[in-house]
């Protein structure tokens, strides 16, 4: 069903509900239109709450007005509906999955208490202070919300208290957990028990839910209040994982490179803060989807950083741009390849400080070059299959590492000798 559809069912449902509740008794006297959906109610319960439809009537006080329309109402018929039995003095129950709506529609309609005590907007207010910043799950509910209420729940500060609400909560969790974990040693020593990774970040499947600006608010906002790298990183691999796996159009490609280019920008500036094969993928996409070249360089200079964790799989990137002989990225690698060997020696012993920041080369230590090495010439055995790759490009990737990096140097010539025959036999 498309939205149009929904649009049409939604106004006919309320509609149709909207003759339940009404005084059947008394002859409507107005005719509220929102959206497309009409109510045909009475004036007095509503001029009696709601100030823009008593300014409205008033107005239009000569003329006897009978029909009122009301353009750009949030929430449109559906919070229309829930703000007028409310008029009526008529139960509901206030959710998460409305309480949005009805902060949204009663400002709009001046349901507030400068207007008529006890209002809309003050019991909406209340459940919002009193049920939902103090449970994360809602707060997630009540963001979801909001995605069809903006600006209007932006400019009531929604948005910011729930987003300050998630943040506090999952480094209160974080915080209680680690207390938890202190105990004793034998010794008499005050020691932490080794924490499983990521334990206690349940919050990470809700996050996955909200749309992609709100996440990257809510994932700044915990940033500021602390939440651990390790627990960042996971819930970006968990975000970008249930978006970049979807089918892909012309309007999903557009997102995914939204996504994509976020997830990048948010991305802790830790070293192992996310698994260095979320970044490779994260680069796939990157490339694929023409992202910016800002954001591509970041993830080559961290990717670079700790390649000597790298695998063969990791590097083969196939080549996505338009009219490229060959069969895999051999420039991006190559790019990678120099970032590693411009590293600092003591990065490697330096698990949380930033190293994406710094632009003076340095000599990375002799063990991470020896894995690197033996990564580079098995990843230019590889490509040497490739009879379109050029050979100025295949010497710039092979010394591309210092000339100290190969004890020994069989990898290298493997990876020649099968560049030469593949040649040898494609001429013949």
């Amino acid at each position: 069903m498309d939205k149009q559809q929904q649009q049409l069912s939604l106004v006919k449902s309320s509609r149709q509900s909207c003759n339940e509740w009404i005084f059947r008794d008394v002859p409507s006297d107005i005719t509220i239109e929102v959206n497309g959906g009409t109510f045909a109610l009475h004036k007095f319960p509503l001029v009696s709450r709601s100030g823009r439809i008593r300014k409205l009537v008033a107005e239009h006080r000569d003329s006897d007005i009978s029909r009122v329309e009301l353009m750009n109402l949030p929430g449109g018929a559906e919070s229309f509906e829930l703000a007028a039995k409310f008029c009526y003095g008529i139960n509901f129950e206030i959710t998460s999955l409305n309480v949005a709506q009805l902060c949204c529609v009663s400002d709009n309609l001046e349901m507030t208490e400068e207007f008529s005590k006890d209002n809309l907007h003050l019991h909406a207010e209340q459940y919002l202070e009193s049920i939902v910043y103090k449970n994360l799950e809602m707060c997630v509910e009540v963001l979801q919300q909001c995605e069809n209420l903006l600006p209007h729940a932006n400019e009531l500060n929604i948005v910011s208290r729930c987003i300050d609400a998630v943040a506090s909560k999952a480094c209160a969790e974080q915080i209680a957990l680690s207390f938890s974990r202190l105990e004793y040693s034998s010794s008499g020593r005050l020691h932490t028990i080794r924490q499983a990774k990521c334990e206690g970040d349940w919050w990470i499947e809700d996050l996955s839910v909200i749309r992609i600006d709100l996440y990257q608010r809510v994932i700044t906002a915990m940033k500021c209040r602390g939440v651990r790298p390790e627990s960042i990183g996971a819930s970006l691999v968990n975000y970008a994982q249930k978006v970049l796996t979807k089918k892909v159009d012309l309007v999903s490609t557009g997102h995914q490179k939204l996504v994509v280019e976020t997830i990048i920008s948010l991305l802790p500036v830790e070293r192992l803060a996310v698994p260095i094969s979320f970044l490779f993928e994260l680069l796939r996409n990157a490339v694929m989807l023409d992202c910016a070249i800002a954001g591509r360089l970041d993830l080559e200079r961290r990717i670079g950083s700790q390649l000597d964790i790298a695998t063969l799989d990791d590097l083969l990137i196939p080549s996505f741009r338009h009219g490229c002989e060959t069969l895999f990225d051999v420039d991006t690698v190559y790019r990678i390849v120099v970032n590693f060997s411009q590293q600092d020696d003591d990065e490697y012993d330096m698990d949380d400080v930033s190293i994406f920041e710094s632009d003076s080369p340095h000599s990375p230590s002799q063990s991470a070059l020896l894995k690197v090495s033996k990564l580079v010439d098995d990843y230019l055995a590889e490509i040497a299959l490739d009879v379109n790759l050029k050979l100025s490009k295949f010497m710039a990737i092979a010394e591309a590492l210092p000339a100290h990096s190969r004890t020994i140097h069989d990898g290298l010539y493997r990876a020649i000798d099968i560049y030469l025959k593949t040649r040898r036999n494609y001429a013949n």
